[in-house]
């Protein structure tokens, strides 16, 4: 068997790590035993689809084009008749979508479906890492969710620890909002709620919730702020 490093053309799918963009293709010595790439992911992380390989002699090309190749930007809107939003990681049991209908949450396809799957039933949701989350407050009705900029001297200049306005314990890697009394009406007991649980109060009414953890471009491990999500009043 020979071994062969060779670039992939991989026709708009992200199946390397950042900064990869080769693979290695083992040739077995028995001709009736085709060739097999290895290196890559098993799925497209932004459409979720299994590759297609076709080895030429300079490169390896994924056959299929990803259909999503920008990923997704996704907005939905969010009721908060009450002026009063729960803030946390996870609202199960009372907000939950049934999973196994869905695209892998590995895949932004997957991010996408969720964040929509919880909005038709009332909630706001999107999948992050596990890092430090926060809600705040970045103008008049405007918010965002944000992962600060890592500081040594714990200073944040965007987002300083005083404007937050919830800290989010991503145990579930995400975040996941509701208008607090809503939440109560489909079943919610306050008296479960714990110190990673946080009731803002926000001017009622509906909000734009524009979740970006699903682009393409999006940088979760950058070293300076990370936006997850943009939070906007509407009329």
């Amino acid at each position: 068997m020979s071994i062969e490093t060779l670039p992939l053309k991989a026709n708009g799918h992200l199946l390397l790590p950042v900064g990869k963009d080769e693979v290695e293709v083992f040739k077995p010595l028995d001709d009736d035993v085709a060739p097999f790439v290895t290196g890559t992911w098993f799925r497209c992380a932004v459409c979720n689809g299994w590759p297609t390989f076709r080895i030429t002699e300079d490169a390896v090309h994924v056959q299929d084009p990803c259909p999503y190749p920008d990923g997704f930007t996704t907005t939905i809107t969010l009721q908060v008749p009450s002026g009063r939003l729960l803030v946390t990681d996870d609202l199960r049991p009372v907000y939950d979508y049934d999973d196994t209908r869905l695209a892998s949450l590995n895949s932004a396809l997957g991010k996408t479906q969720a964040v929509k799957a919880m909005a038709e039933i009332g909630a706001a949701f999107g999948s992050t890492r596990n890092c430090g989350l926060g809600l705040y407050p970045t103008g008049d009705g405007t918010y965002v969710i944000a992962t600060p900029a890592y500081s040594e001297d714990e200073v944040h200049p965007t987002f300083p620890e005083s404007a937050c306005l919830a800290d989010i314990v991503t145990d579930l890697w995400a975040y996941s909002m509701v208008d607090f009394e809503s939440w109560q009406k489909r079943g919610g007991d306050p008296s479960t709620l714990d110190w990673c649980d946080t009731v803002v109060d926000v001017p009622a009414g509906t909000y734009k919730v524009t979740y970006h953890g699903a682009e393409r471009s999006f940088e979760p491990e950058s070293a300076d702020d990370v936006i997850w999500a943009h939070i906007e009043r509407i009329p």
